[in-house]
This record gives structure tokens, C-alpha cells and sequence, in this order.
């Protein structure tokens, strides 16, 4: 069971200092045992903002690879207004779409940092990412497309795609059912929390 300590924080309000390692401490003494702890993200520098795709062509390669040359809205963040020119390779996409854009200067998990470099015949200002790229799963089978509302082209994308969050894995053993719902930990949370004085409500 993952729970992320901002999701939890939805059901319980629990002191403003207390961490996700403070937390699953706690939460281990009572039984639910941790699995790890993680920061997904933590390692991701910006810009990483919200961008639109307005414009795409593919373009086949010699190699076989079709590879897109994309004109991205990136609102402000890129301080000039103007779109950005971005080679991709996914598919998964289409003009209008609302995507993950990190901006020359960015640094990726790894210590991959982005550049503004010529590839593909064509000066590549930034990457449209994939939930790989970004340290949120194993897909990499197309970038991340955002629905429609999500934010305005040049909108950190950091926050509203939870990157600072810590998140706490639990091994749920076949008696503690409960907490294999997001609901059951935060009662658990509550309870410990309460228990110790800290008089915190669910």
C-alpha cells in the first residue's frame, strides 16, 4: 500500500513538522509495516512547467524512426512568450494537448541535465516528458498527457504533479485489511496522533 503524506494529510490534520519518516515510524509501532519511503521527484530541478502542444509535423528518419517536430506553448517560462521547438519521439499525442515540458536548464532524476541542442536536424529546446523521465512509474511508452484544466501553458508543473511529495509503502498484512485503503491509514494516523496528545481530528 503507497500513501503519499500529502494524501494523507487530506484526512488528518496532523502537525505541520511531522515528515513521512516521523510518520512511518509511528505507524510501525502499531503494526503496519514499512515497506519504504520515497521521494518521488526530489531530484527534479525546474522549469518544469505545463505546456501546449500547438503544432507537430513527423518527420521519418533514415533509421526507421519517425521522430515529431513540435511547436510547444510554454506561456512565460521559457522569457520570451514565443513557442518552443521540441523534438519528440512518442506518438501518443496530438496537436492541443496538454503536456509535461522541462525547459533548458532543468535537471531530470539521474543528474540528466536539459539543454537547448541540435538533434535530429532540428535545435531541440527541451524535452515533453514521460512518467519515466519524471520518476513516477515504469511507463515509457509515451509522454504524459494532462487533462484539459490542469493549468495554463507555463505553469509549474512540480506541485500539481505531487514531485515534492513523500510517499510511504506499506506491507499490509492479511489482518490489517483495512489499511490497504488510503482512508484506513489516515484512521491509523488519527489515532496515533491523538493517542500522544497531539489531539488531531479525522
Amino acid at each position: 500500500m503507497r500513501a503519499p503524506l500529502s494524501w494523507i494529510r487530506d484526512y488528518v490534520d496532523l502537525p505541520d513538522d511531522v515528515s513521512a519518516e516521523d510518520l512511518a515510524h509511528r505507524l510501525t509501532a502499531l503494526g503496519l509495516k514499512l515497506e519504504a519511503l520515497e521521494r518521488p521527484g526530489h531530484d527534479i530541478t525546474g522549469p518544469l512547467v505545463v505546456g501546449r502542444v500547438l503544432e507537430l509535423v513527423d518527420e521519418p528518419q533514415s533509421n526507421g524512426k519517425t521522430i515529431r517536430w513540435c511547436q510547444v506553448d510554454v506561456g512565460a517560462a521559457n522569457g520570451s512568450g514565443e513557442p518552443q521547438g521540441i523534438v519528440c519521439g512518442a506518438h501518443n499525442f496530438a496537436a492541443g494537448d496538454l503536456v509535461v515540458v522541462i525547459l533548458p536548464g532543468g535537471i531530470l532524476p539521474g543528474g540528466f541535465e536539459i539543454s537547448a541542442r541540435k538533434t535530429y536536424g532540428h535545435v531541440s529546446s527541451g524535452m515533453i516528458c514521460s512518467a519515466r523521465e519524471l520518476g513516477l512509474g515504469d511507463d515509457h511508452d509515451g509522454i504524459i498527457v494532462l487533462p484539459e484544466g490542469f493549468g495554463e501553458p507555463g505553469d509549474d508543473a512540480i506541485g500539481p504533479l505531487h514531485l515534492r511529495d513523500e510517499v510511504i509503502e506499506f506491507e499490509i498484512n492479511p489482518d490489517r485489511a483495512y489499511a490497504l485503503s488510503l482512508r484506513g491509514v489516515a484512521r491509523e494516523a488519527a489515532l496515533e496522533y491523538a493517542v500522544h496528545g497531539d489531539g488531531v481530528p479525522f
